[in-house]
């Protein structure tokens, strides 16, 4: 059974500014609680390594679609089953909200106690709060990557 979490924040920065930073997918580490490592290995297909449920955990993924800020989806392709999709609307000039969308599958009893007691929805809330902090204390983008799949 799968367990889908729906998560929302406004960021006060531009819209491209936010989005350019979510695409620097191997700076997740620093602000997503127990992703170890993100690698990018091409435009459309990442490596995760990531800790919790008291075990370290690695999967593929494949980013299905990306629309320069718009949103970018992505689904596993082997070990740890998930989807999901971010979306960005812009609020106003100085404001962008940022709603995740994720789909996945619990393994083992602690992974779903957890997800039973909410845990999953309070670590995605705290990432996202995080990635405010990041991206708002720095005023711009890391990086960015603009092109569309």
């Amino acid at each position: 059974m799968s367990t889908i979490i729906e998560q929302t924040i406004d960021v006060e920065a531009p819209l491209s500014t936010v989005y350019n930073q979510w695409t620097q997918f191997e700076e997740f580490p620093r602000f997503m609680e127990g992703v170890d490592e993100v690698r990018q290995l091409d435009d459309t297909h990442l490596r995760w390594v990531a800790s919790f449920g008291g075990s370290q955990h690695a999967w593929d993924a494949v980013i299905v679609e990306q629309v320069p800020d718009e949103r970018v989806a992505w689904g596993n392709t082997d070990g740890k089953d998930n989807a999901g999709v971010v979306s960005f609307e812009q609020v106003d000039d100085d404001t962008t909200r940022v709603t995740v969308q994720l789909d996945f599958v619990p393994e083992g009893v602690k992974e779903k106690v957890g997800a039973a007691l909410g845990a999953p929805d309070r670590r995605v809330q705290g990432d996202l709060e995080r990635f405010k902090e990041l991206i708002e204390e720095r005023g711009v983008a890391t990086g960015a990557w603009r092109g569309a799949i």
